[in-house]
């Protein structure tokens, strides 16, 4: 009696001192965040420095909007601005994978405002908003030979990756999956694959596959080709 009595006591004290353990809070983690947003139902973004008209833009790229106005609150002259909006434009297409895959052009132009700048920014795209909304996340290129299989089995003629961890050998890895999937599919007499590697210079981010035909794959940037 006396052992069941000590055992429930120390059984009370466990689940007592575990309760601090147990009770944990938790969080929800919202699509994009508040402090880029001037006013989101006007399409009207903030900027307080230029790394967050980066940032604003990757947004907006995102979205796959085509015009939207920056309010600019850091600068105080006109050249100031403009150098600042073609810098962020220029290294989000040319030096962003995400910029670089799915941007043809921006434009842009700043009207002096009383505390801040506003920025008109135009995006034309090479890529629609359904193949940006497909990239499939992948956290290293070890995950592409499932891709690419579930992809053919899906009988999808274009496969878009975003890779977390790139090596520099990882591009003959690569050649090798690909070649190695067309022999065991008997792949090997039909059209080459177009491989794209984002951004075109630099660590490889993303790599997009085009499955369908040469034609199809001309139509990107930084192209090799795999029999």
């Amino acid at each position: 009696m006396k052992k069941r009595l000590c055992f429930l006591l120390a059984l009370c004290f466990l689940l007592t001192g575990c309760a601090s353990l147990l009770d944990r809070e938790y969080s929800t983690a919202e699509p994009h965040s508040n402090k880029f947003w001037e006013s989101e139902a006007t399409g009207t973004l903030r900027a307080e420095n230029y790394q967050d008209i980066v940032n604003d833009l990757m947004l907006l790229i995102g979205r796959h909007t085509d015009q939207a106005v920056i309010r600019f609150y850091s600068y105080d002259d006109g050249v100031s601005v403009a150098d600042a909006l073609e810098k962020a434009a220029a290294e989000v297409q040319q030096e962003t994978a995400l910029g670089s895959y799915a941007l043809e052009y921006i434009t842009s132009s700043s009207t002096a405002q009383r505390g801040y700048y506003e920025l008109s920014v135009q995006l034309g795209y090479r890529r629609t908003a359904e193949q940006i909304a497909s990239i499939v996340n992948a956290t290293s290129a070890a995950a592409l030979q499932s891709l690419l299989a579930a992809a053919l089995d899906d009988e999808k003629t274009e496969l878009t990756v975003r890779v977390g961890y790139w090596r520099a050998e990882d591009r003959d890895a690569v050649n090798q999956t690909v070649e190695t999937l067309r022999v065991e599919r008997e792949l090997t007499q039909t059209p080459e694959w177009g491989i794209s590697y984002y951004p075109v210079e630099g660590p490889v981010e993303m790599i997009e596959f085009n499955l369908a035909s040469e034609d199809v794959s001309a139509q990107s940037d930084g192209i090799s080709q795999i029999p």
